[in-house]
């Protein structure tokens, strides 16, 4: 029997923005022509655009698409990102870093935390894990060079991601997504025509008075949730019990410092980030409105930016959550649609890249198979929860208590799951590993300590262990810093290797 006939036909792509021009892309470069693409956008509609730090699988994105980096970094005004700093999330006056990699090379059965636990318990080291880390080493001084190949050499230890304009990132995919014959129409989407008899989305109704058809519609418009919430009525899960948070403000300043790093600030009621970009300084005030207001959390901001503010600050709303399904019939959300996670750890474009790359491995003809799509819903409900734990964990591991969200945060329960990861590893400092997890073991381990989240014990086999555990750790540190000192100032390299343009 052939099957060809099943094939998709026409993908309509409805809103534009980074979730709308990835999934173009994406889709245009896996079809190689052969299946219609449309995307539907309005110029009268904005976007959200606060995604402008990513984390390392987005270079497997770009590197799928044949995006060259250098014009990539140039057309988005991009820096290089080695993880993230996190100011007085612990307690006030305390920093630490979540590096993208290990902290330092494993040198014995035991892992290496566990003798860096065991030599702090003894007083042999007072050095912070994230000394050991070769991110940390290189962002602590501005310095950056991509990883080496040679896994004996420890500049091999790493990895990396960028800081980058969402917006000049839609604009560069919406240029290759339309030399791949992807059509982009111009309008607003005024209905959502279903079929009567199963359900499934036939076609939308432009303002103009055109209707478009396909087979698989793809739901890029944001918040709104125009197909998957308002057409195909899929609930959202809330999850502000957890999560507290449920407004931004958001300003960019002038260009400062380029930090081959994220800054997260806590503040009272929530917490600042710090994005550095070639032409500019992305901030925002992530807070709880219960614990403050909008023109309060404004002037906190404002107050805390290291450079001349560029324009007026923006207000953004929402609820921390996801659909109760990401695929229904032939709509598959894609974005802010699918649920909102808070920009912490910086997941919101991955969960973009996410989707798109799990619908190509569950792509459908046009019998949309049910078990291929309760597949795509698990697997996704999966991830955002185990990523809603690892952002749960920054609140609950809070010290602080000045302020009413710190301790709500601190005294709050928690997921059965988190909860499981909490105990292991508070008795024994193990990281209990999920399959689902986005963020692996070192991660959770850059969050625990760097929290203050003290194991009762080491791992019991410690006890059996020869190794000179504290001169390993001390001669790895020397090597870490040695190694970062060779490397080029971060502006420096960016300078040469990808400005201009």
């Amino acid at each position: 029997m052939n099957t060809d006939d099943r094939r998709l036909r026409r993908i309509v792509i409805v809103g534009g923005g980074s979730a709308g021009w990835m999934s173009a892309a994406a889709l245009a470069n896996a079809t190689q022509g052969q299946c219609a693409i449309t995307l539907v956008e309005s110029d009268a509609i904005g976007t959200v655009g606060v995604g402008e730090a990513t984390i390392p699988p987005i270079r497997l994105f770009n590197r799928v698409l044949g995006l060259d980096e250098r014009e990539f970094l140039r057309r988005t005004k991009g820096t290089f990102k080695l993880g993230i700093q996190f100011v007085d999330w612990a307690h006030q006056g305390h920093s630490y870093f979540h590096p993208f990699g290990p902290h330092g090379r494993n040198f014995d059965t035991v892992s290496l935390h566990h003798h860096w636990l065991r030599s702090r318990e003894s007083g042999e080291t007072s050095t912070p894990l994230h000394e050991h880390s070769m991110a940390w080493a290189a962002a602590s001084r501005n310095r950056f060079a991509p990883p080496v190949q040679d896994p004996r050499n420890v500049r091999s230890t790493y990895d990396y991601a960028y800081h980058f304009d969402a917006g000049l990132y839609a604009a560069f995919l919406r240029e290759y997504s339309e030399a791949k014959g992807v059509e982009r129409r111009e309008g607003t989407v005024t209905d959502v025509l279903l079929n009567p008899e199963n359900g499934f989305v036939e076609s939308v109704q432009m303002a103009s008075g055109d209707r478009i058809e396909g087979d698989l519609f793809i739901d890029c418009s944001g918040f709104r949730a125009l197909l998957i919430g308002e057409a195909m009525k899929v609930g959202y899960r809330d999850w502000s019990d957890w999560l507290p948070c449920d407004r931004a403000v958001t300003v960019a300043s002038a260009p400062g410092e380029l930090t081959p790093y994220t800054r997260s600030t806590a503040h009272a009621a929530g917490w600042q980030w710090r994005i550095p970009l070639q032409h500019r300084t992305g901030n925002g005030y992530v807070y709880c409105s219960r614990h403050i207001s909008s023109d309060e959390a404004a002037a906190t901001l404002l107050k805390h930016l290291d450079g001349e503010r560029l324009g007026e600050p923006r207000e953004l709303a929402f609820t921390t959550g996801r659909r109760e399904k990401f695929w229904e019939k032939n709509v598959v959300a894609v974005g802010l649609s699918s649920g909102f996670m808070e920009p912490l750890e910086s997941t919101s474009l991955h969960l973009v890249q996410a989707a798109i790359s799990r619908l190509l491995g569950f792509f459908p003809d046009r019998d949309f198979d049910s078990a291929v799509i309760d597949e795509y819903n698990r697997i996704t409900i999966n991830e955002f929860e185990r990523i809603r734990d690892f952002l749960i964990l920054h609140y609950k591991l809070t010290e602080r208590d000045d302020a009413p969200l710190w301790r709500e945060c601190r005294d709050m329960s928690v997921p059965t799951p988190l909860e499981n990861k909490l105990y292991h590893f508070g008795a024994y400092g193990r990281l209990i590993a999920d399959g689902a997890d986005l963020f692996g073991p070192d991660s959770w381990l850059a969050v625990h300590v760097g929290q203050n989240h003290w194991p009762k014990r080491v791992d019991p086999l410690l006890a059996f262990r020869t190794v000179d555990g504290g001169t390993w750790l001390e001669k790895l540190r020397a090597a870490v810093t040695a190694a970062a000192d060779q490397m080029p100032e971060h502006q420096a390299f960016i300078h040469k290797y990808c400005s201009g343009g």
